[in-house]
């Protein structure tokens, strides 16, 4: 069945940025987030005729790039750390001193969250969907995402000793978390 690249282009414009922000974050310290993304469209476009509804669009993206970044994840589990954390300094060459230990503790601690309360902070913080697009995104309910919000943000808390993030709402971003995210 041919691609229409037309239709493919049409639903991936007004998700691009968004996009992007996603696939930077999760990217972060494995992949060059401009591969990431030229990766995931091309795959994206091959398997196009597969997607049954096009309001799920954004969730085959995401899944897809998600599953491109666990496919290289499990290849450096093969190489040494200290490759990985060389690899993790040259992505981050552009961030000042304290910028780049508090996006790299940020982003150890966000490794040791589970899959699903990982992506639902990414997708919340940096990605800035709302917590409905989340939940539709995650095939999940709203309050199961609140809870991830939640549960990420306390366990965040915790190994990062912030108490500000045991503080905050769970339907509202978090300033805190923003003011990390976007430092990189």
């Amino acid at each position: 069945m041919k691609v229409d690249q037309n239709s493919f282009l049409e639903l991936y414009k007004p998700v691009h940025d968004a996009f992007a922000r996603f696939c930077h974050a999760k990217a972060y310290g494995l992949v060059e987030p401009e591969d990431l993304i030229s990766e995931s469209i091309t795959c994206a476009l091959e398997r196009f005729h597969t997607l049954k509804n096009e309001k799920a669009f954004l969730s085959f993206l995401f899944s897809i790039a998600s599953n491109l970044v666990h496919k290289q994840n499990r290849r450096l589990k093969f190489r040494a750390g200290e490759q990985h954390l060389d690899d993790l300094e040259k992505a981050s060459t552009q961030l000042g001193g304290d910028d780049l230990m508090d996006v790299k503790l940020l982003y150890e601690a966000l490794a040791q969250l589970p899959e699903k309360v990982e992506e639902a902070l990414i997708l919340f913080e940096i990605s800035g969907f709302s917590i409905k697009e989340v939940a539709k995104i995650q095939k999940a309910g709203e309050s199961a995402v609140k809870q991830r919000l939640k549960r990420g943000r306390m366990k965040l808390a915790e190994l990062l000793g912030a108490d500000e993030l045991k503080q905050e709402s769970t339907s509202k971003r978090s300033p805190y978390l923003m003011s990390v995210f976007l430092s990189f």
